[in-house]
């Protein structure tokens, strides 16, 4: 009996090697990750991998999952939390840029940056990403158009300009981050970034 518990092999927690895959997809992107690289990071041979998670690309796919709903869920919650759409944006730059440049952890936006260019054959992980970032944009918007909708912002107010600004201003927050721009440069941004919702809210006697 003991020694066929000493041939079995160890078991291993399931989150914790998301976790790990997590950081090695966020720093290196998809492509940039190979089979013997999660096998050295995770600590497990490439038959339990594939048994656990099927595939490189669900493996993937659940990391950007655990990716969004922690580090990379900022955004999702400011739009939900705060009382105003200045409020709500400006804490999503400020919480995007000390996300991106965290000491010790991958920089930039692991939804951004892990797969902005690939080989035909991951088209479908490429686009994914872009699915992810479009829907970012249309959480922007929507939260812009309720601020029209509630007269925080002037009638007539372009919410969809307003938003593909903003999700510009984030995506290139995530590019900077990861050339190495440091947090307290890109936190004296967000004010200039911001100022457009103060014309917004002028004219409509805020």
């Amino acid at each position: 009996m003991e020694a066929a518990m000493a041939g079995r092999p160890r078991e291993f927690d399931r989150d914790e090697a998301l976790a790990k895959a997590r950081d090695l997809f966020w720093a290196r992107g998809y492509e940039g990750v190979s089979m013997a690289d999660l096998v050295e990071a995770l600590g497990l041979a490439s038959a339990r991998i594939y048994a656990a998670f099927g595939s490189k690309e669900t493996l993937f796919r659940e990391a950007v999952a655990i990716y969004d709903a922690g580090e990379g869920g900022f955004a999702t919650r400011a739009l939900a939390e705060e009382a105003t759409a200045r409020a709500a944006i400006e804490r999503v730059l400020r919480e995007a840029v000390e996300t991106y440049t965290r000491p010790g952890r991958p920089t930039g936006c692991m939804v951004v940056s892990a797969a902005t260019n690939c080989a035909s054959a991951n088209e479908g992980i490429r686009s994914w990403l872009g699915e992810l970032r479009r829907r970012r944009t249309a959480s922007l918007v929507t939260r812009l158009e309720q601020a029209v909708a509630d007269r925080e912002l002037a009638p007539g107010t372009d919410a969809q300009m307003l938003g593909d600004y903003f999700a510009t201003v984030l995506h290139g927050l995530s590019v900077q981050a990861r050339d190495g721009v440091s947090k307290d440069r890109l936190l004296m941004m967000i004010n200039a970034a911001t100022s457009v919702l103060g014309q917004a809210e002028h004219s409509a006697g805020t």
